[in-house]
């Protein structure tokens, strides 16, 4: 029999999963914009189940990541990082090579953009729903379980249109640099704190 602090912890890390994974959907959308049929779906199912056993295997150190200082900031170079090669591949034209359609980089590329792009990204989610979830980790697994659904919907849309109209990757890789800086900024202001 479900319990209402089941059923709220439940809905809060649904909540909490439509919120963030927005910024992790465009990293995937922009990651295989470029690849087509085949290979964009191979790209994103292998991409977002790595991406669930990230969060998996983060949320059930949840709570000794907050322990870590210096975590946010490392997230936040490595999505800086990122955001440099997806800045260099939006600087060349949409040219698809002779062997069916692969993309500059190709499918392993991709895949391992959007790895460590979730990677940088989903520490504040992990320790959001962690938190939400409180002592029920059926609702944690649930939780991770909508986020990666919700995001490799989202990231198909996404490539779908990043595909149409262009400026949409330049506004996608906005987004992505903003979450960059921010975790840059928490993460040293958190060490800041820390030496002083």
């Amino acid at each position: 029999m479900l319990s209402l602090s089941f059923l709220g912890a439940l809905l809060q890390v649904v909540l909490i999963d439509i919120t963030l994974a927005g910024d992790n959907a465009v990293v995937v959308g922009l990651a295989v914009r470029r690849l087509e049929g085949k290979q964009r779906r191979i790209a994103v199912f292998v991409g977002v189940a790595a991406a669930a056993l990230i969060r998996l295997g983060l949320a059930l150190v949840a709570t000794q990541l907050l322990g870590i200082i210096g975590l946010r900031l490392a997230g936040g170079l490595l999505l800086l990082w990122v955001c440099w090669k997806m800045y260099r591949e939006l600087r060349t034209p949409d040219t698809h090579a002779e062997d069916g359609g692969t993309a500059p980089g190709g499918l392993w590329p991709a895949i391992g953009r959007i790895i460590v792009a979730d990677l940088s990204m989903s520490l504040d989610n992990v320790l959001a729903v962690a938190g939400a979830a409180g002592e029920h980790m059926e609702v944690l697994v649930a939780g991770l379980a909508i986020s990666i659904l919700l995001m490799a919907f989202a990231a198909t849309i996404i490539a779908r249109l990043l595909d149409r109209y262009r400026w949409i990757a330049w506004i996608g890789l906005l987004v992505v640099f903003g979450v960059a800086i921010e975790l840059i900024f928490n993460g040293g202001s958190e060490v800041l704190s820390h030496v002083g």
